[in-house]
């Protein structure tokens, strides 16, 4: 079949082109923005109490202050605020309710009596109520930028040090730190890309090729994405433009080398240049679409997630690759074919012939006379790293490790709970609604107060005012409760599961209870977390080995290919936990990570599984004993699988320039996870395993064999590289 898709794409390489410029252009031309989604609360479904609650406060309390930005005082002194700083920071506030600034509803005054001052009355903050329903569009951060600008204009003159926090202000400064991430990623990825590739092929042409390819289908991928996106709905994460940039540059150029090694290797036995692309699509095309099927079904299974961003990511991220997959074996084969080769090699003349003394043979040769040695080396070295794995916490501080700490919103975020209470900068609400028809007694929720405020990790409960804690048709009221630690932290988050335990089983008859808050919704996002650690793993883990047994017709393969990954997924979690947690201090890991690692470690390792796999089953079946298929299959596709591996982990290594700690700790840990799946797994447990196996490990078929009227094994070149098979 890729033999004959082959040919196709050589007879017919300018149709191809331009089928491939046409598509671009139109897909992406009619393709919808994509845009990001920053809260937290719209990732996840409805029936999670988290987002029950919101739904109630929206209908009960429509007109209470919901505040979306905080504006902070203090003096550039540092010492307590006076009368003359309240009416600095007073006409700095009515000043800016004056302006009438787009989508900005209220803007309440620094009160004594609303709690607005920290304790020692260095610092005062007033609340500013911007419409949520905004709160994806770029007007809701333009307000924020307004806040901030025309604030400070004017504090101008006096003794205030004026700063805006809270979500507009953290979204404006995700926006501008994305962006500036964004760039730094990309020219990062490009830059690696043309170095490495100059330097393994000594070309420039090489070089290019796979950037200028990506170009054009990273158009076609990014508007399907977009298109996909807006008929489900599905709602992208502010990180999935850089993932997006990463994936198809990384991946895009992983099957440029796997199809570029494999032409040259033709080019070598003896091929004229069509022929060699031919065959080259021919030979490997089985293993990049298996491969990149692999990748495609991990990345869809996340469809199953309970949470938006992944229900979004996962598609997206099988369309890129999808997409990549079909340009590897069609639109690089027809470029490849219209140029010759002395060109695309210029100015480097070793591309005729193999080294006499390459390494990679001499890894072979290791490998296929210790097999034992290897695959218990390799093995002990993914075990040991796995076991630190054990240590890893998660944690749900995503905008203070989304961005450097020196933003803006950071630093107000930082000096809140510093000058405030740590749970008082974001309070939990208890919704204490009706059921049966009769009003709220305030006086008969006392003991219920009392209940709430002994549980431990909480810091102080109210009666609701009658005023402003009541519904209009007093069926509701909002009990505030501040929690002793930061809304965000994992303690926040154990002690809302008491608070939700004790408002539900406390709750006055007639009445049901609903625990809102960020926390709350954390606490969810948690809960979910769990449900798609025990659905999606075991899901696309089952896929993927049907893809590994179909692609290698064996029932044992993929087992022990699947268990290899498996130690490869724990040996990043460990290599990360150890770094981050035990070397560098951080308190835990972003909560999302095993997912994020599941995700690029295990669907794009297994790439390199099977590439070399496959490379190994082709040996065997052109009649090299167990051993020696092993040593053969490092021998070609060690050079492969070691380029692909680099240059991928070199990409996602270029997140470490975004300058925060989630981009850092998601950076290290795929481009770590990629270099254990490829100079680890790839290069010596996986075929050491193959070696010691022999023929069980194609059981129950003939995987290693020629099959009936496939004819003679082919013959050998001088350098050990089998002459064309013909179209088998």
């Amino acid at each position: 079949m890729f033999h004959r898709l082959g040919h196709v794409v050589v007879r017919r390489a300018w149709w191809v082109i331009g089928a491939w410029l046409i598509a671009a252009v139109a897909i992406i031309a009619t393709a919808p923005p994509l845009k990001a989604n920053t809260d937290e609360a719209a990732f996840l479904p409805k029936h999670y109490e988290s987002i029950q609650a919101m739904d109630l406060q929206q209908k009960a309390f429509p007109s209470n202050l919901s505040p979306s930005a905080l504006l902070l005082f203090e003096r550039n002194d540092g010492g307590q605020l006076d009368q003359n700083d309240a009416a600095a920071m007073n006409k700095v506030t009515q000043g800016l309710a004056d302006k009438k600034i787009p989508l900005v509803e209220q803007v309440l005054p620094v009160s004594e009596k609303m709690g607005s001052y920290s304790k020692d009355h260095k610092y005062a903050m007033a609340l500013v109520s911007i419409d949520k329903s905004k709160m994806q569009s770029d007007e809701f951060t333009d307000a924020a930028k307004k806040l901030r600008d025309e604030g400070k204009a004017l504090a101008s003159g006096t003794n205030l040090k004026y700063q805006v926090g809270g979500p507009a202000a953290t979204s404006l400064d995700q926006k501008d730190s994305s962006k500036t991430a964004g760039m730094l990623i990309g020219l990062g990825t490009v830059v690696i890309i043309l170095l490495t590739l100059g330097i393994i092929f000594r070309s420039p042409i090489i070089a290019l090729l796979p950037v200028l390819s990506v170009v054009i289908y990273s158009m076609v991928a990014t508007g399907l994405i977009s298109d996909a996106s807006k008929v489900f709905g599905l709602k992208a994460d502010s990180s999935m433009e850089q993932i997006l940039t990463v994936v198809l540059y990384g991946v895009g150029t992983d099957y440029f080398l796997f199809l570029m090694f494999r032409y040259r290797e033709r080019l070598r036995a003896g091929d004229n240049r069509k022929e060699a692309v031919a065959n080259a699509v021919g030979r490997v095309g089985e293993a990049i679409t298996s491969a990149a099927g692999a990748v495609v079904v991990a990345f869809a299974v996340l469809v199953l997630s309970s949470l938006g961003m992944f229900k979004a990511l996962g598609p997206s991220l099988a369309i890129a690759v999808a997409v990549t997959a079909i340009a590897s074996v069609t639109l690089v084969p027809a470029i490849l074919c219209l140029i010759p080769e002395k060109v695309l090699f210029w100015p480097s003349k070793a591309w005729q012939r193999e080294p006499s003394n390459a390494r990679f043979a001499a890894i072979g040769r290791g490998v296929g006379r210790r097999p034992v040695v290897a695959a218990l080396l390799s093995g002990l070295v993914m075990v040991g790293l796995a076991v630190a794995a054990l240590g890893y916490k998660g944690t749900f501080d995503m905008a203070g490790s989304s961005m450097p700490k020196g933003k803006e919103s950071m630093v107000v975020q930082d000096t809140m709970v510093k000058a405030y209470s740590a749970g008082a900068a974001d309070p939990a609400h208890v919704y204490v609604t009706s059921e049966d028809g009769n009003k709220i007694n305030l006086a008969g929720l006392q003991g219920y107060v009392n209940d709430l405020g002994k549980i431990d990790g909480v810091s102080s409960v109210a009666l609701p005012h009658p005023e402003q804690g009541v519904s209009k048709d007093g069926l509701t009221a909002d009990i505030t409760v501040v929690l002793k630690d930061e809304a965000a932290s994992n303690k926040a988050i154990d002690t809302i599961g008491e608070v939700r335990k004790v408002a539900h089983a406390e709750a006055p008859a007639g009445t049901k209870a609903l625990v809102a808050g960020t926390t709350s919704v954390y606490k969810d996002i948690n809960t979910a977390m769990a449900h798609d650690y025990s659905l999606v793993f075991p899901i696309a883990a089952v896929l993927i080995m049907i893809i590994l047994g179909l692609l290698l017709r064996s029932v044992v393969a993929p087992w022990y290919l699947m268990a290899s990954v498996g130690l490869g997924f724990g040996a990043t979690l460990g290599a990360t936990t150890l770094v981050f947690q035990n070397i560098k201090g951080e308190a835990g890991l972003m909560f999302m990570l095993p997912i994020l690692i599941y995700l690029f470690v295990v669907a794009l390792g297994t790439d390199y599984n099977i590439l070399m796999i496959a490379r190994l089953r082709e040996e065997a079946r052109e009649g090299r004993d167990p051993r020696e298929a092993a040593s053969q299959a490092i021998r070609h596709g060690g050079p492969t699988v070691a380029a692909a591996g680099f240059i991928l982990a070199a990409t996602f290594g270029t997140m470490l320039l975004a300058g925060n700690t989630m981009m850092s700790e998601m950076g290290f840990s795929i481009a770590i996870g990629i270099l254990i799946a490829a100079f680890v797994m790839s290069m010596f447990f996986t075929p050491a395993l193959t070696a010691l196996l022999g023929h069980r490990a194609w059981w129950p078929g003939h995987g290693d064999s020629r099959g009936p009227g496939e004819g003679p094994a082919p013959l050998a070149d001088a350098h050990g590289v089998p002459e064309p098979a013909g179209r088998r």
